[in-house]
């Protein structure tokens, strides 16, 4: 399975959530799917998505859907101090890994995650796991681990390395993306995330 048919389907079952999005192609190919005020795109943050996310679940509102958090094994590797954290806090939120082993915005370089089992580490941790290598399994154990109460959910999701071709570069300002995210936060009545006009 390719990033970009992952995200996809996390599209589509991420609509209602509050979606914290890891940097470079992750964005640039979720925003490319569908760019929606729900999700907050981590420009130039990389290993934040875990410590952002833990953040927004422990003070999120209880009508509010769970945080969900789009990670990378190479951004997750960069802080994997977020598992620890999460398996003591115990926020009810799901982080999907996207996991392609390598750095696919810098050549293609290898991340650690083909030696070094991030699901076990996971679970270690206190996380409830799951894995999903199709988007039919995608479908099934998202909606497994977003059930999961009283500690957080990580959906190991293994895809091919290479990043999807003709791309745009996301270059809403951040400032805005933070904006228009909290507007969504505030907004009780907004039940889904809809697409604001931005100069590109």
């Amino acid at each position: 399975m390719k990033r970009i048919e992952a995200l996809e389907v996390l599209a589509e079952l991420t609509a209602q959530h509050p979606v914290v999005v890891t940097c470079a192609a992750t964005s640039r190919e979720l925003a490319s799917v569908k760019d929606s005020d729900n999700h907050l795109y981590l420009l130039d943050s990389m290993g934040l998505v875990g410590s952002v996310m833990t953040g927004l679940a422990l003070g999120r509102d209880a009508s509010l859907p769970k945080v969900v958090g789009l990670e990378g094994d190479g951004s997750l590797l960069m802080n994997p101090n977020v598992l620890p954290t999460g398996g003591y806090l115990k926020p009810e939120m799901l982080m999907v890994l996207l996991d392609n082993e390598v750095y696919g915005s810098t050549a293609g370089l290898p991340t650690y995650s083909s030696e070094v089992n991030v699901e076990e580490l996971a679970a270690a941790a206190g996380w409830a796991t799951g894995r999903a290598p199709d988007q039919q399994s995608l479908r099934s154990e998202y909606a497994r681990l977003l059930q999961v109460t009283g500690r957080p959910g990580f959906l190991h999701v293994p895809i091919e390395a290479g990043n999807a071709a003709e791309i745009p570069k996301l270059l809403i300002d951040p400032v805005r993306i933070t904006h228009r995210f909290s507007r969504w936060l505030a907004s009780a009545d907004k039940p889904s995330g809809s697409r604001e006009t931005v100069a590109e």
